[in-house]
This record gives structure tokens, sequence and C-alpha cells, in this order.
């Protein structure tokens, strides 16, 4: 891609009032040290986070906004990659909800660069500010939340099939058609399937990492992981392919939970459901003791409350599925 700049920014936002401007003052000094372009994808936020981006462009001429009329984050890099993608050699994807450090767009283009990887992506750390909010951080740093998935436990950079995504190349992207918009979660890790399948490399760095801050609340981390699980089940039924072991475990709690209700009938049909909680009750224990944090308790409850949305979003997608086979 002759005389294209090394990578742009773009920031896939909806009612982010609150993070929104934290987020381009963290990337806006590596965009000017490496001439770089930053692009805010707004899916129509009403909260003020389209006037405040508006109000830090007048100031900053890198910075620009953008409509995403579909709203979902893989439809908004899409849109930005159509829009001036060939003007760059890659993207740098950055979350409205996340932390960054102030070298972070520089380290990844170093390792694309050293590494001649299509894709880099990076380890993600969870942090919370409220109570219920540090606890998901707790248990989301966790095998029990993360199940030990390798962008979550990175120690040194190696190759990898996935991880959260960081920066792309734009050729890679597009010659695999950009994410799949019928995603509106998990479009990473399915895109990351057809990017591998395709015999391009993602290299995972130990260089530099994210920081994400989880939901704050109950409902809205339930439906958070609920289009996680449907958006697992899709990938599985998109590509054919076999549930890792680390994701078969969790599906099986929604069934578990289910029959738990025959309790009635036979006070047996408690103990999956029974074993479930006090396992994850008793590692948020063994957290508050062995780690000495005062979360850990609660840090089992938000991961039931993830284990369960999880699994139900999963069955919810499969049975869908099923009953569209059998109408055609």
């Amino acid at each position: 891609m002759p005389n294209a700049k090394p990578a742009m920014i773009v920031i896939p936002c909806l009612d982010e009032a609150g993070h929104i401007a934290s987020v381009i003052d963290r990337v806006s000094s590596s965009a000017e040290r490496l001439d770089m372009t930053i692009l805010v994808v707004d899916g129509g936020s009403r909260d003020g986070t389209r006037e405040i981006v508006g109000e830090m462009a007048v100031s900053n001429p890198r910075l620009h906004l953008l409509d995403n009329e579909k709203k979902i984050q893989s439809a908004a890099v899409n849109l930005a990659v159509e829009k001036l993608g060939g003007g760059f050699e890659s993207l740098i994807r950055i979350d409205a909800h996340g932390d960054y450090p102030d070298d972070y767009c520089e380290r990844l283009v170093e390792e694309a660069d050293a590494t001649g990887a299509d894709a880099v992506v990076v380890a993600m750390e969870t942090r919370g500010a409220g109570v219920f909010q540090r606890a998901t951080a707790v248990a989301q740093n966790s095998r029990l939340g993360n199940g030990g998935s390798a962008h979550r436990l990175v120690s040194k950079g190696r190759w990898a099939d996935h991880g959260h995504h960081a920066l792309i190349r734009v050729e890679p992207f597009r010659a695999v058609g950009g994410y799949d918009e019928s995603f509106s979660h998990n479009e990473d890790a399915e895109f990351d399937y057809r990017l591998t399948e395709a015999g391009y490399r993602i290299w995972l760095t130990e260089k530099t990492h994210m920081v994400y801050y989880p939901r704050a609340s109950v409902t809205s981390l339930f439906r958070q992981y609920l289009g996680y699980g449907r958006g697992r089940a899709r990938n599985i039924l998109k590509h054919r392919v076999v549930p890792k072991g680390r994701q078969m475990i969790p599906l099986l709690v929604a069934p578990a939970v289910a029959g738990a209700s025959l309790a009635l009938l036979n006070w047996a049909a408690l103990l999956p459901a029974g074993m479930w909680a006090a396992l994850c009750l008793g590692y948020g224990g063994w957290i508050a003791i062995r780690q000495r944090d005062p979360h850990g308790p609660l840090a089992g409850f938000s991961a039931m409350v993830m284990h369960l949305a999880w699994s139900a979003g999963f069955w919810r997608e499969l049975l869908a599925f099923r009953r569209r086979e059998t109408r055609a």
C-alpha cells in the first residue's frame, strides 16, 4: 500500500460519555507521534458522547466522527475501513470502555513490524470502581471467570488463534471480508477463525495490554454474557467447529439450573446446580483468603451470573437454529 500511513485508530462507541474523552486523550499523543487519524464511530449516542467528541475535534484536527447507523461494533469497524482504510496500512481498534498505556499504539506498530504478523492481539486486564464492578473484575481476571483464555494469561509473546483485537492490517482485513455484521457479540473470535483459515497469522504480544472496565450491575452483566453465549453459538454453527474444552463446561450450567425445577419430584435434581454454585462461591472464598481480596466472595456470585448468562445465550441460539432448520 504505497504512501499509506502506519495506522488509523478506530473507536466504536455507543453512549460512552463517561469514558470517551479520557480514551481520546490517551491515544492522541500516539496519533501525533505516528501521524495517525482517530475515528470515533458512533452508533447514535444520546448521552452527550457525540457532543463531547465534536468539542474535542475543534482543537484536534486528527479526530473525526462517523455515524454508524447499524449501531454495533462490527459495523463500526467495517465502516471505518470502507471510508478511510485505503490510506492506512493498519487499523488499531480501541474500546471506548477501556484504558491503555501511553505507548500502546507504538508497541502495536513495532510488534507488527518485528513479527510480520497480519494482526496483533493483546492481553486484557479487568478493573473496577464500585463494589460489584470490582468483584466482577476479580472474577474475570481468574480462571473461574475466563476459563484460562490465552489472552488473559499471556506472559510471553506467541502466535495465537485468537486474542483481544488491537492491530489488524487493512489488506488482510479486507481480504477475508471484515467483520461479519450479523454478529453483535464475538465478532472478533469469528473474524479470527476466518483470518487464520485463510493463512494469515495472529501475534499475541506481551509488550503491551489493555484495561477493561466491566459492567457495573447484575442486569447489564447478564445481558452482556447472554450476547456472548449467543455469539459463540453462532460462530460454532457457522463454521461447524467443536467447542473447546473450557467452553464445554459452562454449557452445562443452564441445563443444570433448569433441571433444579424438578426438585419437587426428586431432591437429587438440585445436586448439579448446587455443586456449581458451591464451586463458584467456594472459589470466591479461596480468592478472598489467598489474595486477601474482600471482593472474592462476591466475585463468586459474579462468575455465576456470567456462567448462567453465557450458557443460556448459547442454548437459546442453538435451539433457535434448530427451529429454523426444522421449518426449512
